[in-house]
């Protein structure tokens, strides 16, 4: 895959489809890469016309490492956002949206349909506020305005997304993070468990960076609510959300569509916090709609 200067870090990115079509980014969650995005998904967006854009943020994959940043102390910072205390962390959230407009730059692209799960989703909160023409669409998959009065997810499993695996070794690495999909995963859409260790392994060989995580997280708890800038989107945003997200409980949602004029919202029945193999269609239709209706008042003006 390559890799592109941007914002004054190295992206690495993937591009599928036609380089004429239509632009559809695809940003990651915390601490998951560019492939954590299913390769199902990305072949029907592509296959129904579009150019996909998926890339690694910093900190994840095999993006720039912000090592020099040192390691956050997420507990001290977690108690301080429960507290709503200012929290220190090596960079904020605008940060990684700079990066995703860098890379738009970057590959000559001047306007994308925009698509954010999880602090993706945050991220493209701050890439549509702070650059509306250059969104097409915006589409916010399992995510949040981050209002501090949102329902958060139970304690126990606040503290399990912070806590080391057993070991160091692979084994005890792919086993953590086996437990961990099992845990957040959809209850009506279990991946079967030797597809997810699989998944799990791929993931880890290709590059696992647990402290660019723990810097991503810092970045979310020292975030403020979006709801002000929500209220000042213009372009289409539809909304998308799992009815069982243990994560990002169901609430944050509901937060989202009543904040943002005119948006559209799918909460899914028996969906958790990823994206399983079984809901690819139902996904992509989903999305490619939105987008070809984002795109028809464009044609008519052009048209007319």
């Amino acid at each position: 895959m390559p890799r592109i200067a941007a914002n004054g870090i190295e992206i690495e990115y993937e591009s599928l489809g036609a380089e004429s079509a239509p632009v559809i980014l695809l940003i990651m969650g915390l601490g998951c890469q560019l492939i954590h995005w299913p390769d199902s998904l990305c072949e029907q967006l592509v296959a129904a016309g579009y150019r996909v854009i998926r890339y690694d943020n910093r900190d994840t994959g095999l993006s720039t490492r912000l090592e020099q940043a040192g390691i956050p102390k997420l507990l001290r910072a977690g108690i301080a956002a429960r507290l709503r205390l200012p929290v220190r962390a090596p960079y904020a959230l605008d940060d990684l949206a700079a990066d995703a407009l860098g890379l738009l730059d970057a590959l000559g692209i001047a306007q994308a349909h925009v698509v954010g799960l999880s602090m993706g989703g945050m991220i493209a909160q701050l890439l549509a506020a702070r650059q509306p023409a250059r969104v097409l669409s915006l589409t916010l998959w399992m995510t949040s305005s981050g209002h501090p009065g949102l329902p958060q997810p139970r304690l126990s499993l606040q503290m399990r997304m912070i806590r080391r695996p057993d070991g160091r070794d692979r084994g005890a690495l792919v086993r953590h993070g086996v437990q961990t999909w099992q845990l957040i995963g959809s209850p009506a859409y279990p991946t079967p468990v030797e597809e997810l260790r699989l998944q799990v392994e791929r993931y880890i060989d290709r590059a696992h960076y647990p402290r660019g995580t723990a810097r991503q997280t810092a970045a979310i708890l020292a975030a403020r609510s979006r709801r002000a800038l929500l209220r000042g989107l213009r372009m289409p945003v539809q909304i998308i959300h799992g009815e069982a997200d243990p994560l990002v409980p169901v609430h944050a949602a509901h937060d989202l569509a009543r904040h943002t004029p005119g948006s559209t919202l799918h909460v899914i029945p028996g969906m958790g916090h990823d994206i399983p193999a079984a809901l690819v269609p139902r996904l992509a239709s989903l999305l490619l709609a939105h987008c070809r209706a984002s795109e028809a008042p464009a044609i008519s003006r052009r048209a007319a």
